[in-house]
């Protein structure tokens, strides 16, 4: 990676018709998409995402997430952040949330 994981996917991100993005407590970075927050990234490790539990538990069992155990049964899943790889699969967790959410308008 040249850049920063982060970075990386902060500015794809950012590149999307109507994301936004908001430092929290210096510690995470929360992007939203027309109001709605679409998940967070702590720093360059990890990226978290909320979707319907439905569709929480389908990504969990394929695979593409972990659990978000600190909240049970509430559709926060997890992705760590480790390679150029995994950027690619956060960036495509984003653009999937981003088509739901801009689909669900």
């Amino acid at each position: 990676m040249d850049s920063s994981a982060s970075e990386t996917i902060k500015q794809e991100l950012l590149s999307w018709k109507g994301i936004t993005v908001h430092e929290h407590n210096f510690v995470s970075v929360i992007f939203h998409i027309n109001g709605i927050e679409m998940g967070h990234l702590y720093g360059d490790s990890i990226a978290d995402l909320r979707f319907p539990i439905n569709v929480s538990k389908k990504l969990v069992r394929e695979g593409h997430v972990m659990s978000y155990d600190v909240i049970s049964r509430s559709g926060w899943v997890s992705h760590e952040i480790q390679n150029d790889k995994d950027v690619k699969a956060v960036i495509d967790l984003f653009r999937f949330q981003y088509n739901r959410l801009v689909q669900s308008k």
